[in-house]
């Protein structure tokens, strides 16, 4: 992925980062590019080397994982003013990517090349906060995204993401193979819990879409510990 165009005035995007110290604004100025990506474009791939610091400013971007079996699990997503976590570990750690990042819309973000990157982290102690408080946010929701696969019943992490995602009409399109990947679970396992709950009257199911029948019973399923 190349920088593509001058970075404009970004940091209001980032109020963390409102009071960065002048130098740091000024050489942020001269090297910080914006980048456009399409939707379905690799931001990054398992293997790659970070090159650059990216923070969003608009669109998604979804960082999951492949297993050598082909099972998927999407990590977490990159909204608007915010950082990847996985970017920034493969930079202080010099490592290659061990996940994927891919634009669910189109993208336009902001790119520090690395270099630059690890200048200013030992220089502006405006910049070295903001990127070791967004670090943190993103280790602890990881951690809590590990506990939930590793501890979390099926069913109550179904009904949540069914409540979590319905539209205004209970209704989700999506396919049983993309909430396996969504939850890190496989299609079959979705599948029979989707059966279940059709059994019990709280979804119907049709080919690409989940009616929520009887969300609030939904609702207090995925609310349980």
């Amino acid at each position: 992925m190349s920088p593509t165009s001058p970075a404009a005035d970004w940091t209001s995007q980032f109020p963390s980062l409102a009071n960065l110290e002048p130098d740091t604004t000024a050489r942020l100025g001269q090297t910080a590019l914006t980048v456009n990506l399409a939707q379905g474009q690799h931001v990054f791939r398992a293997g790659d080397t970070s090159e650059n610091f990216l923070l969003v400013l608009d669109g998604v971007v979804r960082v999951q994982m492949i297993s050598e079996s082909g099972r998927e699990i999407v990590l977490y997503r990159v909204d608007a003013g915010q950082t990847c976590v996985l970017t920034t570990a493969c930079l202080l750690g010099h490592d290659p990517y061990i996940a994927e990042g891919i634009t669910e819309t189109p993208v336009r973000a902001i790119a520090i090349p690395a270099q630059v990157f690890h200048d200013l982290l030992g220089r502006s102690t405006v910049l070295r906060d903001f990127v070791f408080q967004s670090y943190g946010a993103r280790i602890t929701n990881l951690m809590m995204l590990v506990e939930e696969v590793a501890f979390g019943r099926l069913d109550e992490r179904l009904a949540r993401f069914l409540c979590d995602n319905a539209g205004a009409d209970n209704t989700l399109t999506i396919t049983h193979q993309q909430l396996a990947f969504e939850l890190g679970s496989a299609r079959e396992v979705i599948s029979r819990q989707l059966k279940e709950f059709e059994r019990r009257d709280l979804v119907k199911l049709n080919r690409g879409q989940i009616t929520l029948i009887d969300a609030a019973t939904l609702a207090t399923m995925g609310q349980s510990k």
